[in-house]
C-alpha cells in the first residue's frame, strides 16, 4: 500500500487514484487499477498484466535501467516510524532492534546500503507498509522503514500513535513505471503531467491529501529548450 487505500465504498482512492485518473483524463483513457504483488512488479509490467507501476514508486538505477521512467513528481524522504512514547530518536538507538520494511522496496535498499541498520538491526520484510506499521504498533517490531510522505499519510489518515523519526535516511524521487523502450507513452504521461501542473490541477488534488502542493513536476529539458 502507499498513496492509495480502499474507502468506505470499497473503491480505491487516495493521492495516486486522482492523480492518475486525472493524467488518463488527459489522455483521453479510462483507468483500471490493479492491485499486484510488489516483489513481483517488473514480472506483472514485462508480461503486460499492468501497463505501468503508479503507486509510490522511488526512482532508483536499477528502476532506470529496468524500465522506462516518468519526469519525477514528488520528493521524498526514507524515514523510520517509532511509536510516538519511544525514545528512539536517531538509527543509533534502534541498534539491536527490529526494523519492519516491506519486501522488494526500496526501503529495503536503503536498509541494506547503510551500515547503522544493516550491520547492528534485525529486517523484518513485510507485504506492504501498513502491515509494517501495525506491526510496531503490536510491538513485534521497534520501527518500520519506508518513504516518508507514505509514513505521514498513513499515520494521518489511520490516526495512529505513530511518529516519524527526524533521524531520515536519503532523499528520493516518485516516478512511473513503463515497460523499457515505451517512450511514446512515457512521453505523453510526461506532458500530461506538465499540463496539469501548469493549470493547477496537481496542486489542488495534492492539496486535498497533503494539505499543500509538494509535487514537483518540471517540465523536461527538451521542453524547456523548444519554448525558450
Amino acid at each position: 500500500m502507499s498513496l492509495n487505500y480502499l474507502g468506505e465504498d470499497g473503491e480505491l482512492t487516495g493521492f495516486e487514484t486522482e492523480f492518475a485518473t486525472a493524467v488518463c483524463a488527459k489522455l483521453g483513457v479510462e483507468p483500471k487499477f490493479v492491485e499486484i504483488n510488489w516483489d513481483a512488479k517488473l514480472l506483472e509490467l514485462e508480461s503486460k498484466n499492468i501497463d505501468c507501476i503508479w503507486n509510490g514508486l522511488s526512482w532508483s538505477e536499477e528502476r532506470d535501467e529496468a524500465m522506462t521512467l516518468s519526469i519525477p513528481y514528488l520528493e521524498n524522504h526514507m524515514v523510520l516510524v517509532v511509536p510516538t512514547d519511544s525514545t528512539y530518536q536517531t538509527m543509533d538507538d534502534l541498534a539491536g532492534k527490529n526494523i519492519a520494511l516491506q519486501s522488494g522496496s526500496t526501503a529495503q535498499e536503503a536498509f541494506d546500503a547503510e551500515p547503522k541498520l544493516k550491520d547492528n538491526t534485525t529486517m523484518i520484510g513485510m507485504d506492504n507498509n501498513m502491515s509494517c506499521l501495525l506491526d510496531v504498533e503490536s510491538g513485534a517490531s521497534d520501527a518500520a522503514l519506508m518513504d516518508e510522505t507514505v509514513a505521514n499519510y498513513l499515520i494521518e489518515t489511520g490516526g495512529r500513535d505513530l511518529r516519524v523519526m527526524g533521524d531520515f535516511l536519503y532523499a528520493e524521487n516518485y516516478v512511473i513505471g513503463f515497460r523499457k523502450g515505451e517512450t511514446q507513452l512515457a512521453d505523453a504521461v510526461n506532458n500530461a503531467l506538465v499540463e496539469l501542473k501548469a493549470d493547477g490541477t496537481l496542486a489542488e488534488i495534492s492539496t486535498k491529501w497533503f494539505g499543500s502542493d509538494i509535487t514537483t513536476v518540471e517540465a523536461p529539458a527538451e521542453n524547456a529548450d523548444s519554448a525558450a
